[in-house]
């Protein structure tokens, strides 16, 4: 199907899942890229206190603050 044929039957309410193959689609620019960083004690127990008070992972704190630092600097930063 091509993508205006896509259009038109999904502003017309058609039902399109046969013409969706859930199970390949991907999501761009989100696949997974493992890197290390090094950080000083105290910004690890910084980074602890935080998550602990947000009740999120480490890790998870980490990923948001800095996407969203560079969503703040705009998508010609990206």
């Amino acid at each position: 199907m091509k993508a205006r044929e896509f259009e038109r039957a999904f502003e017309a309410g058609d039902r399109l899942d046969d013409a969706l193959d859930l199970e390949a689609a991907r999501r761009p620019n989100l696949e997974m890229r493992r890197v290390n960083v090094d950080f000083p004690s105290w910004v690890v127990e910084g980074l602890d206190r935080e998550a602990k008070k947000l009740g999120v992972t480490r890790q998870s704190l980490i990923k948001v603050w800095i996407a969203q630092k560079l969503e703040a600097e705009g998508p010609s930063r990206l």
